[in-house]
Parts: C-alpha cells; sequence; structure tokens
C-alpha cells in the first residue's frame, strides 16, 4: 500500500460505497470461524442496502457481488490480522490485508472507509537506511521489517580513486588531503539522499563507524531527520541482519515521537492552535485548518449530516440509516485533513485522555 494508491481510494464515489472491514485470525483453529463473520457481514450489506430507498436491487447486487469478488481474490493462506473489502457501483472493488487489529464495521457512504489503511500505512515503519563504510556507501528502502537495497539516485557509491602519477606516486592535488576521498564520497551520499527525500520523506537510519557518522552529520545538515544510529562496521551485512538491528532503534524512535505529540498538543493549546473533541475539531478540519490530526486508533463516530454542518450523535448508528448519516465521521475527519495536506497520527487508545479521544493543532 503506498500513498498514490491511498489517494486514489479516497475520492468520492457514486453512493452507495460500501466498505466491510473485519477483523480475521492468522492460524486455525480461530481462523475457520472467518469465513462465517464475513458471510454475515455480508448478509448485513444486503439488509442495509435493500432498506434504503436509494439503492435500487440491481445495484444492490452489482454491490454484493463486488464484495465477494473481492473477497475472493485475498489467499487465506497471506491471512493477517484484518481484511478491508470495497465495492462500488459499476462493478469497482478491492480487497486488502493489515497487520493490525481492525474493529468490525460495514460503512455506506460516498468514500471508502479507509481509515485502517491509512493507520496500518502510517504505523508500517518506513524508513531509509543509510550505511556507511570505507569501501561503499548502500542506501536501503525499509518498510515493516524488510529492507530492499534503492539502486538509484546514484547509489551504492563507491569512493573516488585517488590519481596516480606514472611512477606511482599520489597526485599532488590528493597530497594531504587525508580523508578527502571519503569526504567526497560522504558529500555524494548526501546529495543522493537528499533527491531521494525530496520525493519521499521519511526517517532516516545512519549505520556505520562514529567517524562516518560524525562526517555524515557534518555535511547533512538539518534537512534529514535521523531517527537514530546503529554503530559499527556493517559493509557486507545482509539487509536481515541490517532490519534487525533497526527494530529497536525504530521501536525508540516511535516511543519518542508518540510522547513528543502530547507536547505539541500542549504547545498548540498555550498558542490557541488547538481544538479537541469532536464536536470541536470538526469545523476546524472541514474548513482546511488542520495542521496535525491526533486520533486514539479505536475511535469512531456516527453523525448526521444537515444542510448548514455535520452534527455527531450518541449511541449506536443502527436507527439512524438514511440519506442523511455518515457511518464514521472520524474517518472522514482523517480524509479530509490529508486532502487539504496536513499531518495524521494515530495513537493509542486511552493516549488523548484528556484531549477526549481526538485533538488538532491548527495552521493559525
Amino acid at each position: 500500500m503506498d500513498a498514490v494508491t491511498l489517494s486514489e481510494l479516497r475520492k468520492p464515489r457514486t453512493f452507495p460505497a460500501v466498505s466491510v472491514v473485519m477483523p480475521t485470525y492468522r492460524h486455525a483453529p480461530e481462523n475457520r470461524g472467518d469465513a462465517i463473520r464475513l458471510r454475515n457481514l455480508l448478509g448485513e450489506v444486503r439488509r442495509r442496502l435493500t432498506a434504503d430507498d436509494r439503492v435500487d436491487p440491481a445495484a444492490a447486487d452489482g454491490i454484493l457481488r463486488g464484495l465477494e469478488e473481492a473477497a475472493g481474490e485475498l489467499d487465506p493462506r497471506d491471512a493477517e490480522d484484518g481484511i478491508v473489502l470495497f465495492a462500488a457501483p459499476n462493478g469497482e472493488h478491492h480487497a486488502f490485508t493489515v497487520e493490525t487489529e481492525v474493529d468490525e464495521r460495514v460503512i455506506v457512504d460516498t468514500t471508502f472507509a479507509t481509515r485502517d489503511l491509512i493507520a496500518a500505512h502510517h504505523r508500517t515503519p518506513r524508513y531509509w537506511l543509510v550505511c556507511l563504510s570505507d569501501r561503499r556507501a548502500r542506501l536501503w528502502d525499509g518498510q515493516g521489517g524488510e529492507l530492499t537495497e534503492h539502486r538509484g539516485d546514484g547509489f551504492p557509491l563507491a569512493p573516488e580513486p585517488l590519481d596516480e602519477q606514472g611512477d606511482g606516486q599520489r597526485d599532488r592535488r590528493s597530497a594531504g588531503t587525508g580523508d578527502e576521498p571519503h569526504r567526497r564520497l560522504v558529500r555524494a551520499v548526501v546529495t543522493g539522499l537528499h533527491a531521494v527525500l525530496a520525493r519521499d520523506a521519511r526517517p532516516v537510519v545512519i549505520a556505520g563507524v562514529t567517524r562516518h557518522q560524525a562526517l555524515f552529520d557534518e555535511l547533512a545538515g538539518p534537512g534529514v531527520t535521523i531517527a537514530g544510529r546503529i554503530d559499527g562496521g556493517f559493509e557486507g551485512a545482509s539487509a536481515g541482519t541490517l532490519a534487525e538491528l533497526a527494530r529497536p532503534v525504530l521501536q525508540a524512535y516511535d516511543d519518542l515521537r508518540e510522547v513528543a505529540v502530547l507536547a505539541e498538543l500542549e504547545a498548540a493549546r498555550g498558542l490557541r492552535r488547538y481544538a479537541a473533541g469532536l464536536r470541536d475539531v470538526l469545523p476546524v478540519v472541514e474548513r482546511g485548518q488542520a495542521e496535525h490530526l491526533v486520533v486514539e486508533r479505536g475511535y469512531y463516530a456516527p453523525a448526521v449530516r444537515t444542510p448548514r454542518e455535520v452534527v455527531p450523535v450518541d449511541g449506536p448508528v443502527g436507527a439512524l440509516h438514511g440519506a442523511d448519516v455518515v457511518d464514521d465521521v472520524v474517518d472522514d475527519l482523517i480524509e479530509t485533513t490529508l486532502e487539504y495536506g496536513g499531518e495524521v497520527t494515530f495513537v493509542s487508545d486511552g493516549f488523548l485522555v484528556d484531549h477526549d479521544r481526538i485533538a488538532v493543532v491548527t495552521r493559525y
């Protein structure tokens, strides 16, 4: 799942765009009930579409076929912690597995419920790992527990050979330069890395001995977010070895980042660039003022859309189905924030107990 795919999935569809989210089990015997749970959820989809006067029977049948086809495209051997199925009129359908716990839901709206995919995308550690040594510099693309060497933007890089005179002596241009070849190498690394980060900004893990890291810090400047460091020489280290070494570094970085979110919210409150609680966050996000939306992963809330505003409602959505119902307004807030170029951070349930489960830092 990449940002481009997520952006496409967030676009409005013709009503009814149906989303089915279901937790699954990876192993037997627990996973034997997955098929039954899915059948029950599809039955709920049929009941809701049948009860909605805006949906004709043929369209309802098409949506259900799309959901069944989407489910059929999933390989049970690839089972993770949840599945997300989408179907819309004209035969559009999609299926995804997610490596994170999800809540069982059926959502009928004019958009797909992408929050679980967005959360999985943001929760999956995505980083760049720069491996420095005397002989070469490599750049690794880290996604989750997988590392793939990035071959492009000049990588991998090797030091330029010293010029030699015919008598075997170093060229005078290189005399007395000490570590200049390696300095040129790291300078090239920084140039290539900045080009990569301009397209795909991520935190960076630096692997190498102390002097290599120090040289990188000197030349990189403030434009690189360093998630952490792996000390030592890893010239011939495999992708698996580097990924294991990066795991605790990234965990520590994420822990600090989650704590930093609270500090950011408190600072924003002092500057009056802050709102918390669904009713106060809603108008801020809809005006495009959300710079950073922070929401607990398990927070869902129905709402009713009126001609002038979206009004959150308390309690279950079951009795409210109709033309003006939003199954999960939090999902809409997440998507709207991203559409306006804001940042979204998911935190553990209970983490925002003092912020009514959802908060936002405003742009001004």
